[in-house]
């Protein structure tokens, strides 16, 4: 299979799976025409999402801005009325 070119913002990292894992997921990616790294790739993203983290700085900025109350549709409560 051929690995796509590598852009400056890449990050490495050794990771060691258990022979069946290993060979279901060279049969996954030959099946499905992808490399390893892209079925990776695809993994992780599915994961970040599932558990609401950000992907990039962008979503974080737009999450951290839902999380204040000034963006709230909810009139403020008054007090003593």
């Amino acid at each position: 299979m051929f690995r796509p070119a590598r852009s400056n913002d890449t990050k490495r990292k050794l990771v060691e799976f258990r022979s069946e894992i290993w060979q279901a997921l060279f049969l996954l990616a030959r099946d499905s025409g992808k490399t390893l790294e892209a079925l990776a790739d695809e993994a992780f993203t599915d994961l970040l999402r599932k558990h609401r983290r950000p992907l990039s700085l962008k979503e974080a900025l737009r999450e951290s801005a839902r999380r204040l109350p000034a963006n709230d549709d909810v009139p403020p409560k008054r007090h003593g009325t």
